[in-house]
């Protein structure tokens, strides 16, 4: 029996399932936008599984499933007996024998492995306090399609060193480009927390103009995630000199690109003039979230396919 395959944190996946991967996913949105019916994983299920909101993650997985010919059951923890204190060994154990795929939106990493270790079936990360990866992959499936392959390039990560900022470290080493770090002073990347083990690919910057000096992508992300509330007015203060302006934009490449995972916060992480600028792809990095996880679901249940 083949071994299962989880995708829990970005580099979970080698480079080269990640470029088969981007292959597919660029099969696979040909075919929605020339609305050519494609349905591989009929009578196939997705639980969704949710402790954190969301928006993006769950529209994308749930259009997705549906429109390869699959079906996708939401499941808030509020209300299941996961909110009651069942433990996380005994809900995979059960959810893995009624379905075939699972998806998890959670808090700590550490829920999602036990989670994975259980079950029956694959499991992909929606998002951890740590990790976002079917996020980055969306990014890069987005940066290949406006500029080619991302190996040897350099990303300009501006902001605070979140679960977004630990993957697009983790995709840097498998995919062989640099990542350029600038977070405020006691919001520096911790290597550990990142999964990081390479920091060859990594190099961080007090000034976030520097890090973005010649960057062919530059992003970011809100300055308080879920999770990190009671620390907003604290954060606004700190991270005031770490909005995505034009200036930034103007040290970049010449035809560097905007990324920004949303929901944004205009006048705070980045300027309207920039997320709303010519140089900005976030609407095309966020309909990619539904086109490379349908290509991730095929794989993780399919394996490779010639269609």
């Amino acid at each position: 029996m083949q071994a299962i395959k989880h995708f829990l944190q970005f580099q979970d996946l080698t480079r080269d399932e990640l470029e088969y991967i981007f292959k597919r996913a660029k099969i696979i949105k040909a075919r929605f936008k020339g609305y050519e019916t494609y349905h591989p994983l009929v009578d196939r299920t997705l639980a969704m599984i949710f402790e954190k909101q969301s928006t993006r993650t769950r529209l994308s997985f749930e259009a997705g499933m549906h429109q390869l010919g699959g079906s996708a059951i939401y499941l808030n923890t509020r209300d299941t007996q996961l909110g009651r204190g069942e433990p996380v060994e005994d809900a995979a154990q059960v959810i893995s024998r009624m379905v075939d795929i699972v998806m998890i939106r959670t808090f700590e990493q550490h829920i999602i492995e036990r989670f994975a270790a259980h079950s029956r079936v694959p499991v992909i990360n929606g998002l951890t306090n740590e990790y976002h990866p079917c996020q980055i992959m969306a990014d890069i499936f987005t940066f290949i399609e406006h500029h080619g392959c991302i190996r040897g390039k350099t990303v300009a990560w501006i902001g605070d060193s979140n679960n977004m900022c630990n993957t697009w470290l983790q995709a840097a080493v498998v995919l062989d480009f640099n990542v350029h770090v600038s977070t405020p002073q006691g919001y520096e990347v911790e290597p550990e927390r990142a999964g990081l083990y390479d920091t060859s690919h990594y190099e961080s910057f007090a000034d976030p103009m520097e890090a973005c000096r010649g960057a062919d992508l530059v992003t970011t992300d809100v300055w308080t995630s879920m999770g990190f509330e009671a620390e907003n007015e604290e954060r606004v203060r700190d991270f005031q000199d770490w909005q995505v302006d034009a200036d930034m934009m103007r040290v970049a490449a010449r035809d560097a690109l905007f990324m920004h995972c949303l929901p944004a916060h205009r006048g705070e992480e980045v300027a309207a003039e920039v997320i709303d600028g010519p140089q900005s792809v976030v609407w095309d990095e966020a309909e990619n979230r539904l086109h490379t996880q349908k290509a991730l679901m095929e794989y993780l249940l399919l394996g490779k396919v010639n269609e």
